[in-house]
């Protein structure tokens, strides 16, 4: 009799066994897909450090930390004076170029080569008296007339005379024939040069003030009226708020649940304002989980960077602020087809 209860217990316990295990995989059978992936991130956004491309002396700083910038508002100016010198002398040198080239343009002026054919004539007139003198010479040295030394003064004389009157010839042909092509071309490239510097100048003048590059807020004056900064130095630190981006890690076996494109929706834990952003980039390495992440699974997986471009960001969403990160599983197949520029990602 006690064999019997035993068995029937344990046809009672097999039987509730196996019917919680059929009921528990009739529950999983017809459970409704999963609609969306939460994920974990922080907002990120992107600053510039502001600098002069020139050095010099601080003259003013127009805003003060936490003012906002527009796009191309002035915020700093340098001393001008050094530069605005650097431009006069730029263009004394330009004028002095243009002017050599116009001068190796026209060539010589009429009186210049009136005034070396009168030298030729006067070299000419030279030389003749020379050879004259030199002829009375030879015939008077055959006499015993006039010395060797006399003899040889009235030849070099001569020799010196032609050679003047050679150099004399060659100088008037020079000016008739102009500026050589290879000076004319040096001419004009000395006025290149020139031009290229006067540029440069201008520049380095419109550089000593400092513009906004983007609409965004002042975190931090690093340095103030008076100081010398060299060119490149950080003067101060400017927020940008025309993009913030979130970044979350996509676990390795939702990657085929996600697209780049895809509409995702980002909530902060300081308000229930619901942002709406798209995924601007998936990382193509995979790296384990960064401690300081949180996902809904272990934290030992092999995770996926990826970038969340918020697209209509405002103040509630502050440097470094938690965030929550819900895709929707359908955003894949109705991702965005459009390309999606490098700005935005």
């Amino acid at each position: 009799m006690k064999i019997i209860k035993k068995i029937v217990v344990l046809l009672v316990v097999v039987a509730a066994i196996g019917a919680f295990l059929y009921a528990r995989e009739l529950r999983v059978k017809n459970a409704e897909p999963e609609s969306n992936l939460t994920y974990y991130g922080n907002v990120e956004i992107r600053r510039v450090n502001l600098s002069f491309r020139v050095g010099g002396r601080i003259e003013e700083i127009l805003v003060e930390e936490g003012d906002e910038l527009k796009k191309g508002q002035a915020f700093a100016k340098l001393n001008r004076e050094p530069v605005d010198a650097d431009v006069q002398l730029a263009q004394a040198a330009l004028d002095q170029a243009r002017a050599a080239l116009e001068k190796a343009r026209n060539g010589a002026r009429k009186q210049e080569i009136d005034e070396a054919r009168a030298q030729v004539e006067e070299c000419r007139a030279t030389l003749d008296l020379a050879e004259a003198d030199l002829q009375r010479n030879q015939n008077l040295i055959g006499k015993n007339a006039v010395s060797k030394s006399g003899f040889d003064a009235s030849l070099s004389s001569r020799d010196v005379a032609r050679a003047r009157l050679n150099k004399a010839l060659a100088n008037v042909d020079l000016l008739e024939e102009g500026t050589r092509k290879e000076d004319l071309d040096a001419a004009k490239a000395a006025v290149a040069h020139a031009e290229a510097a006067l540029q440069k100048a201008k520049i380095a003048a419109e550089d000593t003030v400092l513009i906004a590059p983007n609409d965004g807020v002042v975190l931090t004056r690093v340095a103030e009226p008076g100081a010398i900064v060299a060119a490149g130095q950080t003067v101060a630190i400017l927020s940008i708020r025309d993009v913030v981006w979130v970044y979350i890690f996509i676990e390795e076996r939702d990657l085929g649940k996600v697209a780049p494109g895809a509409r995702v929706d980002v909530k902060t834990d300081s308000s229930e304002k619901v942002y709406v952003g798209h995924v601007g980039y998936i990382s193509p390495e995979a790296e384990f989980t960064p401690k300081t992440v949180e996902t809904p699974n272990l934290r030992t997986n092999l995770v996926y960077r990826a970038r969340i471009v918020v697209e209509a960001p405002d103040d509630g969403l502050r440097q470094g602020a938690p965030v929550d990160v819900t895709i929707p599983l359908t955003s894949r197949s109705n991702a965005s087809t459009s390309e999606i520029t490098s700005e935005e990602q």
